[in-house]
């Protein structure tokens, strides 16, 4: 009986600091930068775009489809860079679990 009690308090333990990882992921702020930092997107912890910064001189209209690739491409950068700051802190927080390989959390 004093495995399962131990283990409750484990649980209520982790879930506690899962919470706190996910508030400080939620607060995170990344930029992403495509063409030698031409564009620049910024996101939230959740994937959310906070900013966008363009360089002026990407402002010609015959070079409307390069600015829209740029933005993709930085949008994309930042989500991967978010990700990678997230999967760190839930690493810290999983370590010692016995999780399947590939599986991530929060689920």
């Amino acid at each position: 009986m004093r495995d399962i009690m131990g283990m409750m308090g484990k649980v209520k333990e982790m879930q506690s600091k899962m919470e706190k990882v996910q508030e400080e992921i939620s607060a995170l702020e990344v930029e992403g930068r495509a063409g030698g930092g031409l564009v620049t997107v910024i996101l939230n912890g959740k994937g959310e775009m906070r900013g966008l910064k363009i360089d002026p001189s990407l402002f010609k209209e015959d070079e409307v489809e390069i600015l829209e690739d740029l933005i993709v491409a930085a949008h994309k950068d930042a989500k991967e860079k978010g990700e990678a700051q997230a999967q760190e802190k839930m690493a810290g927080l999983t370590a010692g679990l016995p999780l399947p390989p590939g599986m991530k959390l929060p689920f």
